[in-house]
């Protein structure tokens, strides 16, 4: 059987190892005990990381003086709007909370508007900071947002979340493409990319500066872990799958190595709690909107990069066949050392921007996604660096789209459900072409 189908086969089963282990522990973060009475508000945000916040206003103007109250979890605390009209209550563990605007402390001529819902019921979902909205206006009558805004909003996210993980799985695609190697280390370097977005900007580096030098950081994790390990192994002719294995023990022991250094809790990037844009009847956050843009960028200069340019056909030729491509004289070492490094640049890129969509760093955040990773790239075809693209954009838009109707708490399952169904139909994936595997 030819090396793909075993690929193929043997990853599925892990995945399903992982999937298992993954969805019967919750996150670290989410396991701070409640306190059997109501405490108040805290302001350390290194001790009560979670976050409720919202903006009041009544006519596009801010309302500052109104009191907000959040309750749930054995936890009782309050917050009063500040001149701009936001306001934030930190909690001690995220879950769900009833959130409730003091009526009697609105501005005389302010009033709810007729249908706004209070309290509302606010439940941490795959983040620390959870939103809450509190309409206001006379005259003015709430009412659901129909299933096309609904749809919409789902479908932008969706891309934007696809996107960002694209950008994780081309640089796994183009490792097992040129090597064969199944990476279980590659969420790590995920992770990676947004500690260190988050140590450099603690040094007080600008934004940007620190994005770059993280990303930097990242090519570099991905180079040294070539020179020093994988070469070494493929020299010495070690097998894929004893390989594979090294990898998982390396992507256990870089977590808790970071896990020693950055802690358990999750922490904030500058400029996580962007604000909404509203696109027509569309709202989107700042942040995520710009995931979108960045990532659509980089993986259209990658593709041109691929398509164009020699190294890029020089990496595609040792990914079809190294042994031809050496034999055309194109060093084999080189481009292997090159991808690697070319892996650890996407893969911090994608762990600085999923740190914006959640938002929050924390030392486990890449073995969250390690497996949408895996799934976008089986779904799209093994090796195959489009396919990897095209494969994590429907997970990501299946996975956000998915909300609507299933519990966020069950979407990315469906997601690994999708994976399954195409291995047992199609198992070369979308894009995988029918003769690699049998």
């Amino acid at each position: 059987m030819p090396k793909l189908a075993r690929s193929s086969g043997l990853l599925a089963a892990l995945i399903a190892l992982f999937a298992a282990a993954l969805f019967a522990a919750p996150a670290a973060h989410a396991l701070a005990p409640a306190t059997s009475s109501p405490r108040p508000a805290p302001t350390s945000p290194a001790e009560f990381p979670n976050t409720i916040s919202g903006v009041l206003r009544n006519a596009g103007q801010p309302v500052p003086g109104v009191t907000i109250r959040a309750t749930g979890e054995g936890f009782r605390g309050e917050a009063v709007t500040s001149p701009t009209g936001a306001w934030t209550i930190r909690v001690p563990v995220q879950g769900t909370y009833q959130v409730e605007l003091d009526e009697s402390t609105l501005p005389e001529g302010v009033a709810l508007a007729e249908g706004a819902q209070n309290p509302r019921t606010v439940t941490f979902v795959n983040t620390s900071n959870a939103g809450a909205i509190f309409p206001l206006g006379k005259g003015i009558v709430v009412q659901g947002a129909n299933f096309g805004e609904q749809l919409a909003e789902r479908l932008i996210a969706g891309l934007s979340f696809g996107l960002l993980l694209a950008l994780a799985s081309v640089g796994l695609s183009l490792i097992f493409g040129t090597t064969g190697l199944t990476n279980f280390a590659h969420g790590e370097m995920v992770t990676l990319g947004a500690v260190l977005m988050f140590l450099l900007s603690g040094m007080g580096l600008p934004v940007w500066l620190a994005a770059i030098l993280a990303i930097i950081g990242g090519g570099l994790s991905g180079y040294l872990q070539d020179a020093g390990l994988w070469r070494p192994l493929r020299q010495r002719g070690s097998g894929l799958i004893p390989m594979m294995i090294v990898s998982i023990g390396l992507a256990l022991a870089a977590r808790y190595v970071i896990q020693l250094f950055f802690g358990g809790a999750t922490q904030q990037l500058p400029g996580a709690q962007g604000p909404q844009i509203s696109l027509g009847p569309v709202s989107i956050s700042q942040n995520t909107l710009l995931s979108l843009l960045i990532s659509a960028v980089v993986i259209g200069l990658l593709g041109f990069l691929l398509l164009r340019t020699r190294l890029g056909k020089a990496t595609r030729a040792v990914a079809d066949n190294p042994a031809l491509a050496s034999a055309s004289g194109i060093d084999v070492d080189n481009v292997i050392r090159i991808v690697w490094t070319v892996g650890g640049l996407l893969a911090a890129l994608g762990g600085i921007l999923w740190a914006y969509y959640r938002p929050g760093v924390s030392f486990n955040m890449g073995q969250q996604i390690l497996l949408l990773i895996f799934a976008g790239v089986t779904l799209g075809g093994l090796g195959t660096v489009f396919g990897a693209l095209v494969g994590s954009v429907i997970v990501g838009i299946f996975v956000e789209v998915s909300t609507i109707w299933l519990e966020a708490d069950l979407k990315f399952v469906g997601a690994l459900l999708i994976m399954i169904v195409v291995l047992l139909f199609r198992p070369q994936g979308i894009l995988g072409r029918r003769e690699r595997v049998g």
